[in-house]
């Protein structure tokens, strides 16, 4: 079964997020990466939060927008960026505006960031190449928390013709040394120093599947310009 990665909220079992049509938004935060490693350095890395609470991952595209996953989008969303730890370091702001489309969200930050920005990809990765996913996921199946440290696993491509939680079109992959979990939501996968997907959904044993930045290129730069 796969479900929306966004982290459990305190009180919500893990298993009332359901297959990706049904899930809400209010399920909870996604998880952390399992197996992988952890990241020194991320200065393009945003970890989301709803209402204060720690949800997703996410990337800083350009000095005002950070792209995560449209699922995570609930209540008042804010941000810390440039930090590999989710709980402190880097820069915070509040989201003032968001804008969505399949299982990507752009969220427009209250005020500009200057860090180095995650660079877009427009193409598709291949069939069979090996990329990198990266979130502040759970680090186990069940019983661990999201990881306060940054990781990264990698993934080998299986399909870009794969769907999203929303039905948009979305990159499939199984893990070489680690999987997509709950709390990665958001997070981005990366071909060739560019991310090419945005995580949506996942079985947390072996597969997951990111929403395609090349499929929503057009609409990305119709809204943030880049």
């Amino acid at each position: 079964m796969r479900i929306r990665l966004v982290a459990a909220l305190a009180g919500v079992a893990a298993a009332v997020l359901a297959a990706p049509a049904a899930a809400q938004a209010s399920d909870g935060v996604t998880p952390y990466i399992i197996g992988g490693s952890t990241v020194s350095s991320a200065p393009w890395a945003a970890a989301v939060f709803s209402n204060g609470s720690f949800t997703c991952s996410g990337t800083i595209i350009s000095a005002n927008y950070v792209l995560t996953a449209r699922h995570c989008i609930s209540g008042t969303m804010s941000v810390r960026v440039g930090s590999v730890n989710r709980t402190s370091g880097g820069v915070t702001r509040t989201v003032s505006s968001t804008s969505t489309r399949s299982d990507l969200a752009l969220m427009r930050l209250s005020s500009p960031v200057t860090t180095s920005y995650m660079p877009l990809s427009s193409s598709y990765p291949p069939v069979g190449s090996t990329n990198s996913i990266y979130g502040w996921g759970m680090t186990c199946y069940s019983g661990c928390d999201a990881s306060a440290t940054l990781k990264t696993a990698t993934v080998s491509v299986t399909s870009t013709n794969a769907t999203d939680a929303y039905g948009g079109r979305a990159i499939a992959s199984t893990g070489v040394n680690g999987n997509a979990w709950r709390g990665d939501s958001g997070g981005p996968q990366v071909y060739n120093g560019a991310q090419v997907g945005v995580a949506s959904t996942a079985d947390g044993t072996s597969r997951q599947y990111y929403g395609s930045v090349a499929y929503n290129r057009a609409w990305i730069t119709s809204v943030a310009g880049v």
